[in-house]
Formats: structure tokens, sequence, C-alpha cells
């Protein structure tokens, strides 16, 4: 595969992960308008979110063997397909039972996403640009972010909150069409080829302590990223007052700090092993130096200036990103080709599911009385926690292709 068709994958797989929050993120920012509308509560609200993600971990274990059984050609251009139509669907429901519906459909189709992005990059990028690639792939997500509430308010706003629905699915469709004519020459990278002769069973991913260590890792993890993005625009609304057109604002420097973390990871990680660093000091001290940027996070409830609340909850995502970036990494580094769609798939399900816990504790928080202190102090703790399991787990991370190992340090 030549240079020029490595970018082109990447570029495609930057914009249909990109469009994959867009689509996730339109209801959160319409929760005002569809609130007043429908007659929601913080808990009617909360069981969106976590149907959503009960859905999508569901989902996963399927759509890993999938993506590993099928290629990321055919998984990702028939997932992207499927939930452009599931999120156009929104703008058709009319009451809180078909929102379920419909976020559902929406949830089992994006679950795609993840594993073909990082299967890609470990089947078909060398590891320099596998790690750039990831942390490109880890800026989508906030490019998404930052884009939604710049477009949607306006949109909603303007021509009414079914058409956000509408506009932002059928981007979904036009980037199939490009899928299909970019991917026609996908070939993988020798060093894969020839360290993965024989494919990865499931007996051999569920014993391994490699596939254990990315499914707890992104348990811990992931729960940050799911109530910030679902939550965030609530916390401000109801602690600031900020109302829908104003709300994208300090959303948008938030998710901006998220981009930059992911970027960030993706370039600290090669650094570090350029500096003669092993794969295992880089990853594990670059994951400590994220780890800690988080804890101030909960200041963000003791502040009275919106943009203040932001910059702190902005780091706490800049971290996440680096965080999540390095995970990724990680699996690429100690799980056979083979089976890296499968074990990512498990560690979202992992992921889905402390996220469906986190949400469903907002809502019972807010409507009890207690507000956002729960969730935040979790928040503080999680990647503190998860680097304490990786080392557990991993006392040395020992790459599993031999042509990706460094020095030791």
């Amino acid at each position: 595969m030549t240079a020029a068709g490595r970018r082109l994958l990447v570029g495609l797989l930057f914009v249909a992960i990109a469009l994959n929050y867009v689509d996730r993120q339109v209801l959160s920012l319409l929760k005002p308008t569809l609130e007043a509308e429908f007659g929601w509560t913080s808990s009617d609200y909360a069981h969106l979110g976590s149907a959503f993600q009960i859905a999508a971990a569901s989902a996963l274990l399927l759509v890993g063997w999938f993506v590993d059984r099928v290629g990321v050609r055919l998984a990702l251009g028939l997932g992207v397909v499927l939930w452009s139509l599931a999120g156009m669907a929104h703008a058709f429901a009319g009451s809180v039972q078909q929102f379920v519906a419909a976020r559902v459909a929406l949830a089992v189709a994006e679950s795609v996403g993840t594993p073909a992005a990082v299967k890609t990059a470990a089947v078909y990028l060398p590891l320099r640009q596998r790690s750039f690639a990831l942390g490109l792939f880890n800026t989508a997500p906030n490019i998404g972010a930052i884009l939604t509430p710049l477009l949607i308010p306006p949109l909603a706003l303007a021509f009414g909150w079914r058409a956000a629905f509408l506009v932002t699915g059928g981007l979904g469709l036009v980037w199939a069409i490009f899928w299909i004519i970019g991917t026609r020459r996908l070939r993988p990278v020798e060093a894969v080829t020839a360290a993965t002769p024989k494919a990865a069973g499931w007996g051999m991913l569920l014993r391994a302590r490699s596939s254990w260590t990315i499914i707890g890792a992104k348990a811990l993890s992931d729960l940050v990223w799911w109530f910030v993005l679902f939550w965030t625009p609530d916390f401000f609304h109801r602690e600031f007052g900020l109302e829908q057109g104003a709300l994208g604002y300090p959303i948008v420097l938030i998710f901006s700090f998220a981009a930059a973390g992911a970027l960030s990871s993706g370039w600290l990680f090669p650094k570090l092993v350029d500096s003669g660093l092993s794969i295992n000091a880089a990853r594990k001290r670059s994951m400590l130096f994220y780890a800690l940027l988080i804890v101030p996070i909960p200041l963000a409830l003791l502040t009275q200036s919106a943009w203040v609340a932001a910059l702190l909850i902005g780091v706490g995502l800049f971290a996440h990103q680096g965080i999540s970036t390095n995970i990724f990494g990680l699996s690429t580094d100690i799980v056979p080709a083979s089976g890296i769609a499968r074990v990512i798939a498990m560690g979202a399900v992992a992921g889905n599911i402390s996220g469906s816990l986190i949400i469903e504790l907002a809502g019972w928080s807010i409507d009890n009385g207690h507000g956002y202190w729960p969730m935040f102090a979790i928040c503080a703790v999680a990647y503190l926690l998860a680097l304490a399991f990786i080392q557990l787990m991993l006392p040395v991370i020992r790459p599993v292709n031999p042509l990706d190992e460094r020095p030791a340090a």
C-alpha cells in the first residue's frame, strides 16, 4: 500500500469517527429543547444515555468478531451507512420510547467504529505511523464534538430540532461513497503479515492477561468520557444558566483541549521511545502524566465562571484522550493483529457498561439533590486506578510483534 493510500485511509477513518460523535452528541445539545417539548426528567434523559451504552455493549462482541472476520472495508462501510440512517430516524421520534429505539439502533451500528479503526492501525500501518494515526483517530471525536455545538444549536433554532438529526445523518451517507471508492487497494504491512501467521481464537484471547488488561483499563477510563460527553451541556445549563444558543461555546473549548490531548499522546509516546525508553517505560510514564492532570477536575464545581469550569473540564478531557490513545496503542503492542478488533470490542463493552452506570448515577444524583459531586470525584481518580490496574496486570509490557521491540530502559 502506497504512502498516499495510507494517508487517504487515515483521512477517511478520521472523518468517519468524527461523524460518529456528531451523531452521538446531537441529542445532548438539544436536551433543553427536547426536555421542554416532551417533559423529560433527568432520570428519563439518563435512561436514553444508558440505553445507548447497554445496546452498544451488547453489540460490540459480535461487532469485534465481524470486523476480524470480514475486514475493515466492508465492516466500517456498512456500519456508517446504518448509523447514519439510525441518526436520521431520531427526527421521526415522538415519544421517549421512540427515541430509545432510535438510540439503540444508533448504538449498535456505531459500535463498529472503534474496533475497525484500531484494527486498521494494527494491520495497515507500521509502528511509528500507527502511533500517530491512533492519536489522530482519538482526535476525531473531539473535532466532531467541537463542530457539533457550533452547528447544531443554530441549525435547530433556524429549522427545528428534527432538521438537525436529518442533516447530520445524511453526512454519513455521503462519506460512504468516498469510502467505497478510496479503499479499493488496501494491503496489510508486511510486518503484520509475517508476525501473525495464525489467527487468534476466542479461547486464546480470553486466557490472555493482555486482553484483560485492555478490558479493565477501558472500564476504568471510558466512564469519564461518556459522563462528560452526555452530561456536560446539562451541567452548563443547570449550573451556569446557559441557554440553548450559548451552550456550544464552553463545550467547544472543552473538546478543543481533548483534541490536543489525543494529538499530544500520538506525539509523546514515539518521542519517549526515540529517547531510548522501552515501550514499557514510555507507555507507563506518559499515562502517569495524563492521569495526574485530571485530578483537579472537581474544582469545576466551585467556580462561579463557566469559562473556568470549561477550562478545568477541558484539561480533564485532554488527560482522557492522552490515556485513551495510549490504551489503544498498548492494545496494538500486546494483542495479536488477528484478534485486536475483538479485544478492543471487549474493552469497549466494559467501557460502555461503566459509562451507563455513571450516566444513571448522574440522573439519580441530580434528581435527588446531590448534584454533580459524586461523578466529578470519580473522574478525578479514574485514570490513576486504570494505570495501577495496568501495572498490576502487566508489570512489563512485552510487544507481541518482535519487530516493534525497543531497548529496555
